[in-house]
């Protein structure tokens, strides 16, 4: 299926794109309201940011991830710095929408409160806040200055390289790639420990039903063994996932995997918030793959929550 590239937006211009559709449809919810931005023709104009956002729709978007959206960023036009979704978890489950960089790592993503909407995209248009501050400052949720804590693992560096990653393997099962490639016994260690490869690259992919641990359900993934993707960070993950992929996530056996026991494996969300990630002994990243893909549990609730909450920080 080819998917429409994106239209130039006018200069001061931000896209809202809807990613969700009923018999081709636009189902924009109350998000529209929530922003509550004064009509100038095909324009929002929110509040007293003097944010202009545009509304778009095709229903070839439809359930489109974040990351896939800066590939369809036209060629020849300037890029812009970040678009707004209009997403299914912004809609029917309160999250507010979707921010995805464009420029800096292109495809991942923050969700902002639709009232805070146009004061945020001001500040970052404006300079005064950069994606990466959005990043250091959300919660559990993928929320920008949410009440839910932040994450107890220390985030991973978010300055991007200065090589491009080559797109990821098309398949609707989850990837497991590695991006360290200091001990390759390490490596051999941990797809032993994974249940071994098959002769297709596939960790997993015939359980013993009869041995399965349920506490511990085993992780079928494909794996991706490439020194390409050496330093792969998390953000740069969902743009380099195809469209055409159904996986809530992808898995990374990073540095640390190698270094602290239990085989760590970093997990980064594709779907509700995209780059955002979390950490999980590989023993436990089977049973959250399940989970995630029957929708029976959200990415939040394999991150954990600090005892405290931090004190907002200014945005300097």
């Amino acid at each position: 299926m080819s998917y429409p590239e994106l239209p130039e937006p006018d200069p001061g211009e931000v896209l809202l794109v809807c990613t969700s559709y009923h018999d081709g449809m636009a189902r924009w919810g109350g998000l529209l309201d929530e922003i509550a931005g004064r009509r100038e023709g095909d324009v929002l104009v929110v509040g007293d940011s003097g944010v202009r956002l545009r509304p778009i729709e095709d229903h070839r978007w439809n359930k489109l991830h974040g990351g896939n959206f800066p590939a369809l960023v036209p060629d020849n036009s300037p890029v812009p710095p970040v678009l707004v979704l209009s997403d299914i978890p912004a809609i029917y489950g309160g999250d507010g929408p979707l921010l995805v960089d464009l420029a800096v790592i292109p495809g991942r993503g923050v969700r902002v409160s639709s009232t805070r909407l146009g004061e945020i995209l001001a500040d970052l248009l404006g300079g005064v806040l950069t994606f990466d501050h959005l990043v250091r400052d959300m919660d559990v949720d993928g929320m920008y200055q949410g009440d839910r804590g932040r994450p107890a693992f220390p985030a991973l560096p978010t300055a991007p390289p200065r090589r491009p990653f080559p797109p990821l393997p098309e398949t609707d099962g989850v990837l497991l790639v590695r991006t360290f490639f200091g001990t390759d016994a390490g490596w051999r260690a941990l797809l032993d420990k994974l249940g071994g490869l098959d002769e297709n690259g596939w960790i997993g992919a015939n359980p013993d039903l009869d041995k399965i641990d349920m506490e511990h359900y085993p992780l079928t993934a494909l794996t991706v063994d490439h020194r390409a993707f050496k330093g792969l960070l998390p953000g740069h993950v969902p743009a380099l996932v195809p469209p055409t992929s159904r996986s809530p996530m992808v898995v990374l056996a990073d540095a640390r995997t190698f270094a602290i026991p239990g085989r760590p494996l970093t997990v980064v969300d594709l779907y509700d918030t995209p780059g955002h990630h979390t950490v999980l002994p590989y023993r436990e990243v089977g049973s959250m793959a399940c989970n995630l893909e029957i929708r029976n549990t959200d990415f939040r609730d394999y991150i954990p929550i600090e005892p405290t909450k931090p004190p907002r920080k200014a945005y300097h």
